[in-house]
């Protein structure tokens, strides 16, 4: 066995086996900070935050083979320590040269369109169609050029540049498609050599089969229409709207009990979460950058005067207008945890402070009400739990006594695996149980 190391290798990694699957894999053994897929050669790399959780993966899996979608995948410690952002440039070079290039853009804190990327890329070639979409790894862009050379050109010259100052970085790698289907010119999608498609298609949101979830609004953006489709044109009483301050100061925390993940899973119900740090000189205050101005103002509304492990907690904006990363900071911003990168507006209507009932979501089809209050019942007296199945999946409601214990449940058991599966918890504006309700 290779030495020790917080980087893991899976190979035989095929084409129908995507980032979350793998993510699902591992999430059970700690949290993964990196993820890159070798798609040219069917492997991948993952680190988890530390080697302790790599060794439990790594135990687990010499026993039990993992699998996913019914195919063996085979797991390896890594001979890196660590994934930096070289590795995964060099992997792309290993990549067959194509005339497509596959672009993910990290730190995007501004909206990347169609015309943003056609000027970065126009410059090395005729850039023929581009097409944009949203993936658990951020947002995404295929490019296809007139021909190879173009390609090659513009991959050496802008791989790991800024798109703008600071943020929204280029990471360019071959794609392995021949030719890119577009059916629609808009934001998203665009054929140069066909300015007579239509924008929509009558009746349906674009959606690109096969490119992954085309046409989901830009995670670092409040996504107006997702807000107006939330609430019905207007804003819950005491939202302005108007904030466009990202960063808030958290304070009142029990130091003793709270850390960046539990922090995420609260801070995340209002929004998306670029990154988190926790003040040492104050080890009573965190920093928690979201993902724009809309987001921070729900968070702070609905979080003001909420308990948690026995403290008020309060939460304002901060003077820094964002979180320097550093050795001490918690990147989040690619976190395929960050609920507002699907069903924006659905995530925003059940936006509210906390409450005395939480909702639990993506739980194993076979859950019995009595593994669920096993798994909860640390943080306080469940008053009532109630089991359902709504669109064929399994969901439920439990319900404490006080609203700091369903937020302690929330904040320490969101996205924790519950007989195989990662749950999902957010609270419920539902009042009561009613046997027949759901």
């Amino acid at each position: 066995m290779a030495e020790a190391s917080k980087v893991i290798h899976v190979r035989n990694v095929g084409h129908e086996i995507s980032e979350n699957d793998l993510l699902q894999l591992f999430q059970p053994f700690g949290v993964i900070t990196k993820l890159v897929m070798l798609r040219a050669k069917n492997q991948a790399l993952l680190q988890m935050q530390d080697v302790t959780s790599a060794i439990n993966a790594m135990q687990y899996y010499t026993n039990v083979q993992p699998t996913i979608r019914g195919r063996n995948v085979y797991v390896q410690f890594s001979s890196h320590q660590e994934l930096t952002t070289m590795d995964q440039n060099a992997q792309g070079r290993g990549d067959e040269p194509n005339r497509i290039l596959l672009v993910t853009i990290h730190h995007m804190l501004y909206p990347i369109t169609v015309e943003v990327l056609h000027q970065v890329f126009s410059p090395h070639g005729f850039v023929e169609k581009i097409v944009t979409f949203q993936k658990s790894a951020g947002f995404q862009a295929l490019i296809q050029y007139q021909g190879r050379q173009n390609a090659i050109s513009a991959r050496t010259s802008l791989q790991g540049r800024n798109i703008y100052d600071g943020c929204c970085q280029l990471d360019i790698q071959f794609s392995n498609l021949d030719e890119l289907q577009v059916h629609y010119n808009n934001d998203r999608s665009r054929d140069f050599t066909n300015p007579n498609l239509p924008t929509e298609q009558k009746g349906r949101s674009s959606q690109h089969p096969g490119y992954g979830d085309a046409g989901v609004g830009f995670p670092q953006m409040a996504n107006a229409a997702a807000i107006a489709a939330a609430f019905g044109g207007g804003l819950p009483p005491g939202i302005s709207g108007t904030n466009d301050r990202c960063t808030v100061l958290a304070s009142g925390l029990n130091p003793d009990r709270i850390d960046e993940d539990k922090l995420f899973n609260l801070f995340s119900l209002y929004g998306n979460i670029v990154r988190i740090k926790l003040l040492r000189n104050k080890p009573d205050h965190a920093l928690v950058q979201m993902g724009d101005g809309f987001q921070a103002e729900l968070a702070v509304h609905f979080l003001k005067g909420a308990m948690l492990f026995g403290k008020k907690l309060e939460v304002n904006y901060s003077k820094h207008l964002n979180i320097t990363q550093g050795a001490e900071t918690h990147e989040y911003v690619n976190s395929n945890l960050n609920r507002f990168n699907r069903n924006a507006a659905k995530n925003y209507r059940y936006c509210c402070s906390p409450t005395k009932m939480i909702h639990l979501s993506t739980l194993p089809q076979d859950v019995t009400e009595e593994e669920i209050v096993n798994h909860l019942e640390e943080h306080g007296t469940i008053v009532n739990t109630k089991l359902f199945e709504m669109n064929g999946k399994k969901q439920a409601l439990v319900m404490f006594e006080s609203e700091e214990q369903a937020t302690e449940a929330l904040v320490c058991k969101h996205a924790t695996s519950l007989g195989g599966s990662i749950i999902r918890i957010s609270f419920s504006q539902l009042q009561t149980i009613r046997e027949n309700s759901q």
